[in-house]
């Protein structure tokens, strides 16, 4: 039986075979970490508190899948696949995947939408998916 990775991998499909990199895993932790303790800073705008959150949900997101040895060439895998890659169920990832389209329409469209809720629901997913990893966040 093929895994989700491997059905997910090959020529114009999302995911590539890439042998896991310990540093390159430390380093994405390391940068996830410090983005969500900065957006966790509520002096900051909460389009700022936002961004932080998003980008530092997708580095431990990317970190999770690099575990695996696979890396995307899609920024949004990485949160379809946390089931797989943590064991995280739709309580996590539907968040995240809400806050990419976010992001995307703020990105691509300059429409960036987002409100105290969306922000802590951001937060909360972000933290699940660092204790998932191991790498609990100092906060």
């Amino acid at each position: 039986m093929t895994s989700p990775f491997e059905n997910l991998t090959g020529f114009g499909k999302p995911l590539k075979a890439e042998p896991p990199d310990a540093k390159e895993f430390a380093g994405l932790c390391r940068s996830g970490l410090a983005r969500l303790k900065d957006a966790a800073n509520e002096g900051l705008s909460l389009e700022g508190r936002f961004d932080l959150a998003y980008n530092a949900a997708h580095a431990f997101c990317l970190a999770a899948l690099r575990r695996h040895g696979y890396r995307s060439t899609n920024r949004y895998i990485v949160f379809q696949l946390l089931p797989h890659t943590l064991g995280l169920g739709p309580e996590v990832w539907r968040v995240l995947a809400k806050c990419h389209d976010v992001r995307n329409l703020g990105e691509y469209e300059g429409d960036l939408n987002v409100d105290e809720r969306l922000v802590a629901d951001l937060i909360s997913a972000c933290r699940a998916v660092a204790a998932r990893l191991d790498t609990p966040p100092s906060l």
